[in-house]
């Protein structure tokens, strides 16, 4: 059975397979939902069911609470139409354009940035075209049928490769290997371009960043595209470790502020009690910026990171500061062991 679906505020309409997720439906018909680990964990796909039946499949508890449910929420990625459906979401547009692909890629670089994290850089077929916009993720296409999740952390404008960092993860399986016995000339096959967290060019709005841990990949693609757009807007970018250890690329996102014309970088560290001869900013990444803005509310601000800090982020931005539902852009990294992680 096939269900019309309407989305609002924005009115974009298409059509869904009732044995197909409400989110998959609408990438099939070229709209792009917010969203991201598409497993029901991270909670990036939530809007609310204004009319119509539906059936919610298995999602993380954290991920949308019984008392959101209640309110007539679900979770995007999970949930199956059981009739036409009427459903309240921010933040929708038109597809990237660029199609997603199924490809070889080959290891052309492996550094060890910090203890636990790893930049892979890999070499796409000279045959075919890659085409992403910057923030955007890919799939590395394991044996077994799983799927693990990397952001691009290089701008599009930088061809012929992709650069990811990858966090080692305890017990993970592939970020193991990754660490212990990966090898250069090592083949992966990725599928991508995924995800709807890219800069809104369009947009004349002061841009704020923020960043945890290897959050910092895509906001890395962000600021290069920006630099090769000669951006103008104005940009303050956190980036958030729990040592300094952490911020593991310091010394280029130090750079940044001679190639942007109002381009700002605030680093900022959590455990005090780690932080050796550091003399910067302390805490939590979000409450810095809570810190330095009384007032968002003529601001874009792109997060990305753990769901925790993005949920905080979220929460304190939109009702303590005015920022707008619609001017908050992340891209939420889980690290779940299946289906999708991005480990």
């Amino acid at each position: 059975m096939s269900c019309q679906i309407q989305l609002q505020p924005s009115g974009h309409t298409f059509t869904a397979d009732e044995n197909r997720t409400v989110l998959d439906s609408a990438l099939d018909a070229g709209l792009t939902l917010p969203h991201g680990c598409r497993s029901g964990v991270c909670g990036a796909c939530k809007g609310k069911i204004l009319h119509g039946q539906i059936d919610l499949g298995a999602h993380a508890e954290h991920a949308l609470l019984a008392s959101e449910r209640e309110s007539g929420h679900t979770l995007l990625c999970c949930t199956r139409p059981r009739s036409d459906l009427q459903i309240e979401i921010n933040g929708v547009a038109e597809a990237a354009g660029n199609p997603i692909k199924q490809l070889p890629c080959r290891v052309n670089r492996l550094e060890r940035l910090a203890e636990d994290v790893m930049l892979v850089e890999l070499q796409l077929p000279a045959t075919e075209s890659f085409t992403f916009r910057a923030g955007q993720y890919i799939d590395i296409l394991l044996a077994d049928g799983q799927r693990r999740s990397f952001s691009i952390a290089n701008a599009p404008s930088k061809t012929g490769w992709l650069e990811l960092h990858v966090r080692r993860i305890p017990g993970g399986f592939f970020t193991s290997h990754v660490f212990e016995s990966m090898r250069l000339r090592d083949i992966l096959r990725i599928e991508g371009p995924h995800g709807s967290f890219w800069l809104r060019e369009k947009s004349d709005k002061p841009i704020v960043m923020l960043g945890g841990g290897t959050g910092f990949a895509p906001l890395k693609g962000l600021v290069e595209h920006a630099i090769h757009l000669g951006l103008e807007r104005p940009v303050t970018f956190y980036w958030g470790a729990r040592t300094p250890t952490g911020l593991y690329l310091h010394e280029m996102a130090q750079s940044w502020q001679s190639m942007l014309p109002q381009f700002r970088y605030i680093p900022v560290i959590s455990d005090i009690h780690q932080n050796g001869n550091w003399s910067g900013r302390q805490g939590l990444v979000h409450e810095a910026v809570l810190a330095d803005f009384a007032d968002l509310s003529q601001y874009e601000v792109y997060v990305c990171g753990a769901p925790p800090m993005i949920e905080a982020a979220r929460h304190s931005f939109i009702h303590t500061r005015g920022l707008p539902d619609d001017a908050f852009y992340f891209d939420s990294f889980t690290f779940a062991a299946r289906p999708v992680t991005k480990d």
